[in-house]
């Protein structure tokens, strides 16, 4: 079931520079009225787009999306790129704030367009970088 929020038109931009290599990640949440989606933080340099950095911005008892463009090696096939499009819901949240995130979800994935990795995570683990390199190269 859909929530009615919206996509602010910031965070499609922000994506396309994402997109563009500017960006190593961007964090995205819903405003305090719950009406929108924006961006959290500001968006993680490639300089700065350490991939432990990236997981300390999640919140530990807040829900958010977020994505990340992972590099990588791939065996035979040399370098890789492939843009993972995160749900974070961590065990701590409260419900109401999963439910309301689970139902905007959708609002946010169909605006950006080239995602190759869908990531579910309501802990550390589950995001962890070994487990998100092994899904990525699975993948073409």
């Amino acid at each position: 079931m859909a929530s009615g929020v919206s996509v602010n038109s910031g965070c499609i931009g922000e994506y396309q520079k994402l997109k563009s290599r500017h960006y190593k990640y961007l964090i995205f949440k819903l405003n305090e009225d719950n009406t929108e989606i924006v961006i959290d933080n500001p968006p993680g340099k490639p300089a700065e787009g350490d991939y432990e950095e990236f997981l300390d911005r999640l919140p530990k008892a807040e829900c958010r999306w977020a994505v990340y463009d992972l590099e990588f090696e791939k065996e035979g096939a040399g370098r890789r790129n492939k843009i993972c499009f995160y749900s974070w819901s961590p065990d701590e949240a409260k419900i109401k704030n999963k439910m309301l995130y689970a139902s905007s979800r959708d609002a946010l994935r169909r605006s950006l367009d080239g995602i190759a990795v869908e990531i579910q995570g309501t802990e550390p683990d589950e995001v962890a970088h070994d487990t998100v390199l092994d899904k990525a190269k699975r993948g073409n």
